[in-house]
């Protein structure tokens, strides 16, 4: 064989093996091909899908647009209301400490009001305890006339002759009045009583 046969040998293998990489190489280009076709067949139809959802997002928007413009004034007026809650609140913390300082000197005013009153009424006790400590001795001394008066007692009568009779001690006893000295056995007092 010449070396050109040889040559041309080699050139037909080489070119039989480019022949068969060329057509592995399209077998998998073919395989892509189809894979990326069918992505961009899946994603027209998300895009068909989200079509509508977008058209409807847009209406949405050009809704809100006029609501987005009346905000502005809304936030300004909310701003002014705040303010103006905030002024009334300082003004409620004054009339609060007014309120708590009018208390504060209501209560004091109550306790002097409270401890002239007990003053007062401890004097008009005072005064009672004086009032009544005469009264109450002079319940005891009755009480204790009275327990007396229960014991038997020797009575004798003065003034009286034993050699009268009744008759003239009634016209004497209605002319003046007969006194009475009473003697008991524990005591040694002496008690006059008018009849």
């Amino acid at each position: 064989m010449s070396p050109i046969q040889i040559a041309l040998l080699l050139l037909a293998v080489a070119g039989v093996w480019a022949i068969v990489e060329l057509a592995l190489t399209l077998r998998k280009t073919r395989t892509v091909v189809d894979s990326l076709d069918k992505t961009v067949t899946d994603l027209n139809n998300t895009i068909a899908e989200a079509q509508p959802v977008v058209a409807k997002l847009d209406g949405a928007v050009d809704e809100l647009t006029p609501a987005l413009a009346q905000m502005e004034p809304l936030l300004k007026s909310s701003k002014t209301a705040v303010d103006a809650l905030t002024s009334n609140l300082v003004e409620v913390e004054a009339v609060v400490r007014d309120i708590s300082e009018v208390t504060g000197s209501m209560a004091e005013a109550s306790n002097a009001v409270s401890s002239v009153t007990d003053s007062a009424a401890g004097a008009v006790q005072k005064l009672f305890n004086k009032v009544k400590a005469p009264a109450a001795d002079a319940e005891r001394k009755l009480a204790a006339a009275a327990a007396e008066a229960e014991q038997p007692t020797e009575r004798v009568l003065i003034g009286v002759d034993e050699a009268t009779d009744g008759a003239d001690v009634a016209q004497k006893s209605a002319a003046k009045p007969a006194q009475y000295y009473t003697y008991t056995p524990a005591e040694t007092s002496e008690e006059s009583c008018d009849e």
